[in-house]
């Protein structure tokens, strides 16, 4: 069975190319916040969690739709 037919009537959708820039910029963002951390207490208690930054669900490469009855429909799911 070939993967562009589909039975779930839901597709991808982005307009960005990579979610290179936003990685690197919420790796930073995480990167500043321990810096922070332990300038203030030098031991490693109280650090951030890794999931604090860099939410998979905020990337510019996220987003699915669910495809509606009609001829886009039909486009992509299996006949």
């Amino acid at each position: 069975m070939s993967r562009s037919c589909r039975k779930t009537p839901i597709i991808g959708i982005t307009t960005a190319r990579s979610d290179k820039p936003f990685k690197a910029d919420e790796h930073g963002r995480e990167r500043a916040a321990v810096r922070r951390r332990l300038c203030i207490n030098a031991d490693d208690t109280g650090l951030p969690h890794a999931k604090a930054f860099g939410n998979p669900w905020a990337a510019p490469k996220d987003g699915k739709i669910w495809l509606s009855p009609g001829t886009d429909r039909e486009h992509w799911l299996r006949k």
